[in-house]
């Protein structure tokens, strides 16, 4: 599957500390995000790749300026992603993004296949317990030089199955849980560090194009300029 029918949102106003809470466990099922969180977009591209537009609310929060009634009312570990379904809340967005794909209607977005679904949690931990980290430790350092082995591991998976241009063939939670950091990686290393994270990477080229290629994932993107300026006070 490389795409799927969708709708294209206007992005709305995120709610602040001044703001009124939603009619929070009244039978909505709401994603609360920040439209500049790496973690949250997980879970939005997720949604809108299952077609879930209309039925799990964008619910957008400042994080900076943070509505009291989030934490008290919404989730009490404050962050975001968080999903509001059947009265609970559930957050952690590896856990998340299984959720929604297991439970809501829409396209499969992980394999059946015991060999590729195997592969693909290895995968999904070393996203975040591995690369995120070398890779934000790198920014104190020299990038090119520190990076290489995660980067070298993300093509060398890519190379795992032929059967199509991502990581476990065709698309998969695996490339969102991805596509996510090393988008804003790919911005940050090459605009501050001049450093190519594709050049020597011709697998990884073409899953970033490929990726670029759907608008599930492209209308959920961080726009450049905040990315490097955030980035910079890991420096």
């Amino acid at each position: 599957m490389a795409s799927s029918p969708l709708l294209v949102e206007d992005r709305q106003v995120p709610l602040d500390a001044t703001s009124d809470p939603p009619g929070v466990f009244d039978g909505t099922t709401r994603l609360y995000i920040s439209y500049t969180c790496p973690f949250a977009q997980r879970v939005w591209i997720t949604r809108n790749l299952k077609g879930l537009q209309e039925k799990i609310k964008l619910v957008p929060i400042d994080l900076p300026n943070r509505p009291a009634w989030f934490k008290e009312k919404v989730n009490p570990a404050n962050k975001v992603p968080a999903l509001e379904h059947n009265g609970t809340i559930i957050g952690e967005s590896i856990d998340l993004i299984k959720y929604v794909d297991s439970n809501f209607d829409g396209p499969s977005l992980y394999p059946e296949d015991p060999e590729k679904r195997e592969f693909g949690e290895d995968l999904l931990k070393y996203v975040d317990t591995t690369l995120v980290k070398i890779v934000f430790a790198s920014f104190k350092g020299d990038p090119a030089k520190d990076t290489a082995s995660v980067f070298d591991h993300v093509e060398n998976a890519l190379q795992k199955f032929d059967d199509g241009p991502f990581f476990l063939g065709e698309l998969s939670l695996v490339d969102v849980a991805y596509i996510t950091f090393i988008q804003r990686f790919q911005v940050f290393l090459g605009e501050v560090f001049k450093y190519d994270i594709t050049a020597g990477r011709p697998k990884l080229a073409a899953w970033i194009e490929e990726m670029d290629k759907m608008v599930a994932y492209t209308q959920s993107k961080t726009d450049s300029e905040y990315i490097i300026n955030f980035f910079k006070k890991f420096m």
